[in-house]
């Protein structure tokens, strides 16, 4: 038995690490240490208690601090001010960063830092000014572009996918608010109607109910997490084990009320990945969607509708981001440490993300700043920027006829790592977009091999040189990479550009699966016959 000294509550846990520390810790952080099995929660005189002794064992373990082990594996040219680390998930994804999911994106932070006009040790120039136009022709979700507005600046962007144009521009419109917000009533009501009515909405809730009663049998919280923490469980076999013990309940269920679920032979997307009754709803709300006449809420409703459809794909919670086979059963979920359930219904999603939608353009419209984005579709190797904008937005138009364009600051896509159509399939099935898989620059399909590193050079090298027939003379190009096969020294030779700085940062969290040390480079570029005196920085 422990003594009584060594028990403390979470208040108190909260207090003594905070001292121990040297850095605010809350009873939240203490609760979450318990929720997920970090320490074990101990029933004292009917409260929760932990022990103080486990509580310092685990804070010991994190004594090296992340930077330093991240440094020793990465080199110690790591520049750790720009890993962002103090700040919250809330931060990084704010207001409009969230509208939708998208693979591969830089935080809003990022760019705020080398396009705002601070100057610190590491960045000891100013880049950009307001009123300035800054270009990203491998725009992805328009981060560059939002954070432009934020900032000042106008802003262009360029993207082969139609559908990250799409997002990009629903992110930087105006929008009537309070139509938005009572279309969405109306929709929703309507919706809910249709759901209730579906065997499917009673199905699911009695499979909810018989889940928990399961889950709370055999996968405890938070002592089952505990043991797992402990190795006590091998997770792998007790997990299949006890999702085999459920399966019949699921099935049973399931006859009961005649759900219809993956159809066989899928010849689209949608057939493959969702549920009939899924499909049903969808279809359904997209149809009350292409009967609104305001073009930018329904532009808006079908950014809504589409964060809805991938939260609904017929795949495991740790697969949502990265498919890997369709699954029409409960399962054993790792990353919950229980068995879950496909999903039956868009009802609570479409719910969910309407609310936070209009929440994040809320908060957005209050830092709007007067300036003006847009992203083109197209092929950057190739477009006409002021021609394209000028058929698109008059007023960026109208300025990129008085001054010429200041820099870049974008992501391009990595070699040979995502499918940027294939990633979002869903929507280009649903919405009818035209793909352009053939245009992208370092496809996956393509891989990594020497032919698709050389491929991506003067894919990169022939956007360079095509976007810098609309700069200004003094441009800054900055070009976010991980330069896994060095490739952009002779990138920037190709452009006619040379590299003038680098700096190396650390990406904290990049995927839901991956969490190791990883960095990334962001390359100053400036044009090769500039000045010396101009290059510094």
């Amino acid at each position: 038995m422990l003594e009584n000294s060594d028990y403390l509550s979470i208040k108190e846990a909260s207090l003594w690490a905070t001292n121990y520390l040297g850095k605010e810790v809350t009873t939240s952080n203490i609760s979450y240490l318990i929720q997920y099995g970090r320490i074990a929660k101990i029933g004292h005189n009917g409260s929760t208690q932990i022990s103080k002794s486990e509580l310092e064992k685990y804070y010991r373990s994190l004594s090296k601090s992340k930077e330093t082990a991240w440094k020793e594996k990465l080199g110690q040219d790591l520049n750790w001010a720009l890993s962002f680390d103090n700040l919250k998930e809330s931060d990084t994804t704010k207001h409009i960063h969230r509208l939708h999911p998208y693979k591969g994106k830089f935080i809003p932070q990022l760019v705020e830092y080398f396009l705002d006009g601070h100057t610190d040790k590491f960045k000891t120039s100013a880049y950009f000014k307001k009123g300035d136009i800054v270009l990203d022709p491998f725009c992805g979700s328009g981060t560059t572009l939002a954070q432009s507005n934020e900032l000042g600046l106008h802003a262009i962007g360029v993207d082969v996918s139609s559908f990250n144009a799409f997002i990009s521009n629903c992110k930087i419109t105006d929008y009537d608010i309070e139509r938005l917000e009572e279309i969405i009533k109306q929709i929703t009501i309507k919706l809910y109607s249709k759901v209730k009515a579906s065997k499917a909405a009673d199905f699911e809730n009695n499979l909810i109910e018989k889940l928990k009663v399961f889950n709370d049998k055999y996968f405890p919280v938070p002592e089952f997490k505990y043991k797992l923490r402990q190795n006590l469980i091998d997770e792998d076999k007790y997990g299949a084990e006890k999702a085999r013990l459920f399966l019949p309940v699921y099935e049973k269920l399931s006859s009961e009320y005649k759900i219809e679920l993956l159809k066989k032979n899928p010849k689209t997307f949608l057939e493959k990945w969702y549920f009939k009754n899924i499909r049903s709803e969808i279809d359904f709300v997209f149809n009350e969607i292409k009967q609104i006449k305001d073009t930018n809420i329904k532009k808006i409703l079908a950014l809504i509708l589409s964060r809805t459809m991938r939260s609904c794909r017929a795949t495991t919670h740790s697969d949502l981001a990265t498919l890997v086979e369709p699954i029409s059963t409960t399962y054993y979920c790792s990353k919950h440490g229980k068995i879950c359930k496909p999903i039956f219904s868009t009802m609570k999603w479409w719910r969910t993300y309407s609310k936070d939608t209009v929440n994040r353009l809320k908060y957005f419209e209050k830092l709007k700043t007067n300036t003006y984005q847009y992203c083109l579709t197209g092929d950057s190797r190739t477009i006409n920027i002021p021609a394209e904008i000028s058929k698109k937005q008059k007023n960026l138009a109208n300025i990129i006829q008085k001054q010429k364009i200041s820099g870049i600051f974008s992501s391009p896509p990595y070699v040979g790592l995502i499918d940027y159509h294939e990633q979002h399939a869903y929507a280009y099935d649903l919405f009818g977009f035209e793909r352009k898989d053939e245009l992208e620059i370092g496809p996956l399909f393509k891989g990594q091999t020497k032919d698709a590193q050389k491929s991506y050079v003067e894919g990169i090298s022939a956007v360079l040189n095509n976007c810098k027939k609309y700069f200004k003379d003094d441009y800054n190009v900055f070009l976010v990479a991980n330069d896994k096969y060095g490739l952009y020294h002779e990138i920037a030779e190709k452009s006619g550009m040379k590299i003038v700085n680098q700096f190396k940062r650390p990406v904290l969290n990049r995927t839901e699966k991956d969490k190791g040390a990883y960095s990334e480079i962001i390359f100053h570029l400036k044009d090769k016959n500039v000045p010396k005196s101009k290059t510094k920085s």
